[in-house]
């Protein structure tokens, strides 16, 4: 199966919205499933991953209700407070949601440099295996190497780095953040999405030779057994149409087999997600 490992919907209200400022009308609208399906259908894309866009519970339980209701969904990457007194009591909720199949914080707005090594966040995340779900790194590239003492704590939780860590490609920059994601992916449990790279460069002059040196960088560390193929739907319009970041990857990874190349556009999402296999339409009996 092709997958698309990371993209969002939302309704869209301004105030729950803020980080949707005013160079970026484009998202300043309702994106939903509706909206996405015939892109997936012309990019070949059987399914996706809906990643919290808000820190809310009502924003995750309303991702499952749209999964429930769209065989193209099929998992969710949603929200709870990790660092809650009641994040066990949210979890344990949560848990009969079968299209649940991951956490995440966005750690990257987090001012405290020391959010990741917070008691209350870890006792969270250490919660999570119990329940099978994977762990999304949202992070910036100077809070990598926390990423790696927090991912070093739990070797039998399943964590996912989202958008390579932001590495700054609109100034060419790869130290440090080569030196600490290469540390990171030393971790076998962690894996990387391959997202998120078209608005960290120029958003209408990019090119993409640019994203080259960073996708290299990870497809040596990490292998192709722990990439994913993300699109970061609908960020991803205010630097590029959806069908050219397929093409980024899809060109990118000509380089390697038929079985490597199927692993990074779906198969890992599948497996690090512990996604549904059946065709979108169909179910399998008694499941």
């Amino acid at each position: 199966m092709r997958i698309d490992a990371h993209q969002h919907f939302w309704r869209y209200v301004p105030a729950e919205y803020p980080w949707i400022d005013s160079g970026m009308e484009r998202l300043g609208r309702d994106h939903l499933p509706a909206d996405l399906a015939p892109l997936l259908a012309a990019a070949r894309i059987d399914g996706t991953v809906a990643v919290q866009a808000r820190q809310s519970l009502a924003e995750t339980r309303w991702l499952l209700d749209l999964a429930d209701g769209d065989p193209l969904i099929r998992g969710v990457v949603g929200w709870v407070d990790l660092r809650s007194p009641a994040v066990g009591a949210d979890l344990a909720a949560l848990a009969g949601r079968p299209k649940l199949v991951g956490i995440r914080h966005v750690v990257q707005d987090e001012p405290d440099p020391g959010f990741l090594g917070g008691a209350a966040f870890v006792r969270g995340v250490g919660q999570l295996a119990r329940h099978g779900l994977a762990y999304d790194l949202l992070l910036y590239p100077p809070q990598l190497p926390a990423a790696g003492e927090l991912v070093a704590r739990f070797p039998e939780q399943r964590f996912i780095l989202d958008h390579l860590a932001k590495p700054c490609v609109k100034a060419g920059e790869i130290e440090p953040w080569r030196r600490d994601i290469t540390a990171l992916a030393r971790h076998p449990h962690c894996a990387c999405k391959l997202s998120g790279l078209v608005t960290e460069a120029s958003w209408r002059g990019w090119t993409r030779a640019q994203f080259t040196p960073y996708l290299e960088v990870v497809l040596d560390v990490f292998s192709p057994d722990r990439l994913l193929f993300g699109s970061d739907w609908p960020v991803c319009t205010l630097a590029a149409e959806y069908a050219d970041v397929v093409g980024i990857i899809e060109d990118f990874i000509t380089r390697l087999g038929a079985r490597e190349r199927a692993a990074v556009m779906g198969d890992n999402a599948v497996a690090l997600y512990r996604l549904p296999q059946e065709p979108p339409g169909q179910r399998t009996e008694g499941t």
